[in-house]
């Protein structure tokens, strides 16, 4: 996510902190890479400069608190001054003792129907009773789509395709879920935000379900862009909140984020992927830390918690022993992969983030697809008994997954790697690991 201001800030700060010394053209040239940095990750030119005179003014002129070395006081100060251009802290927040009313507004393509699902099934999770209402009259297969999502996201749809006024519909919903939901989604219509119809039926739908917050849902891809867009949609419908989606490689994520904020309203989460529970609470202050190499624990509990993790405390025993099966290693993939992306996991853990190269991280995810198509190809014998594999077997294996001999000889021997170190004392912190899964 937002890999090129991630990786221009952390070679800004390995470049300060490689210095001898922090004087005052140190601190310049660093001032220097941050300003390119943000300008390139498409950072308003006059929202960079700001924030860079702040770093260089703080910087020179501040006292490093006792204890404190004046590289690391230039690296906080940095840190709070970017957390600062994305905003301030405080998300959306919920009570679940009375039904709360939520409208999404948005451009068509901004992928506000599937944000409605994916915000559904967050708060499902969270324990809330959900209802979504398919408003959107104008997109042809609009309610289609929600409903297909809302499925997955185990809420319940009200839609009324005979009926074309969005207004009516949204109000009907809320009506509908009275005394049985209490958080109830209304999806709208998307379409150009100049159109005048499409604000004019934002207000509309705005007046007659009274909701408790709107929410914005703005495409990361769009850069600065987003503070016009939020601007328009604001003077017809007070945005409560945003939502900034596709921010998954989005170049220009950066300046979609700093955008958002400069509008005044809270940026409640980011959608970072197309899963639906690639929707993640955002926070200036861990959204740094993370663009920092820093990591954020508390968001990767959360990622945990919402990816319905399994944990097979029969298989988990057995494998302590040291019985360890290619259906073993399946399953550790499947479970890997309900976090969408290795990549993903390890820029939330600190000493972790940002520091392994993409390119490593992808090649390590093409192999565990490829060990997984040997693996679908292999009898149950083979699967219980990788060592039963001989060169007849090997051979069929590769054929039938239509990979290289050389890859099924590299799975084997990655297996019989991993069954090595779950039995040695060298697995002592695996065992232990397994243990504690077993255990939760």
């Amino acid at each position: 996510m937002l890999d090129s201001l991630r990786d221009g800030l952390q070679a800004a700060v390995k470049r300060l902190v490689g210095s001898n010394t922090v004087d005052e053209k140190a601190v310049k040239e660093f001032v220097k890479d941050l300003q390119r940095t943000l300008i390139q990750s498409d950072v308003n030119v006059r929202m960079a400069l700001e924030v860079t005179e702040r770093v260089q003014t703080r910087a020179l002129e501040e006292k490093a608190p006792a204890g404190v070395t004046r590289k690391d006081h230039v690296v906080s100060i940095l840190y709070e001054e970017m957390a600062r251009l994305l905003g301030g802290e405080g998300g959306l927040r919920l009570d679940k003792d009375r039904m709360s009313t939520v409208v999404m507004l948005g451009v068509q393509g901004s992928g506000k129907t599937t944000t409605t699902a994916k915000l559904a099934r967050l708060y499902g999770k969270r324990g809330f009773k959900v209802g979504v209402v398919a408003a959107d009259t104008f997109r042809p297969g609009a309610v289609a789509q929600l409903r297909t999502l809302s499925a997955a996201s185990g809420a319940e749809i009200y839609s009324d395709e005979g009926e074309k006024n969005s207004v009516k519909i949204a109000a009907a919903g809320k009506k509908r879920f009275e005394g049985t939901k209490n958080l109830v989604i209304i999806d709208t219509a998307g379409r150009h935000k100049e159109e005048k119809g499409l604000l004019q039926e934002m207000k509309e739908v705005v007046g007659a379900v009274k909701p408790d917050v709107t929410i914005l849902v703005i495409d990361g891809t769009i850069g600065q862009q987003c503070y016009n867009q939020a601007l328009a949609f604001h003077q017809a419908a007070p945005v409560g909140g945003i939502i900034v989606t596709k921010l998954d490689g989005a170049a220009k994520g950066g300046g979609a984020l700093a955008a958002a904020a400069a509008t005044g309203a809270k940026v409640f989460f980011i959608a970072t992927g197309e899963r639906i529970d690639d929707l993640e609470e955002f926070s200036p202050t861990r959204f740094v830390g993370r663009l920092l190499g820093m990591g954020d624990l508390k968001a990767l509990m959360e990622m945990v918690n919402q990816s319905d993790v399994e944990v097979d405390e029969k298989r988990v025993q057995r494998m302590m022993s040291g019985k360890l099966t290619m259906d073993d290693l399946m399953y550790q993939f499947d479970q890997m992969g309900k976090f969408g992306s290795l990549k993903k996991v390890l820029d939330h853990i600190p000493g972790f983030s940002g520091q392994l190269d993409s390119k490593e991280l992808d090649k390590a995810e093409d192999r565990v697809r490829v060990y997984r198509s040997i693996i679908q190809s292999m009898t149950g014998r083979e699967k219980a008994d990788p060592e039963s594999i001989n060169s007849s077997r090997l051979k069929r294996i590769a054929r039938g997954s239509g990979r290289s001999e050389k890859d099924v000889r590299e799975l084997l021997s990655r297996y019989r790697q991993m069954k090595a170190m779950v039995k040695t004392s060298k697995g002592r912190e695996m065992r232990q690991m397994l243990r504690r899964m077993g255990d939760s």
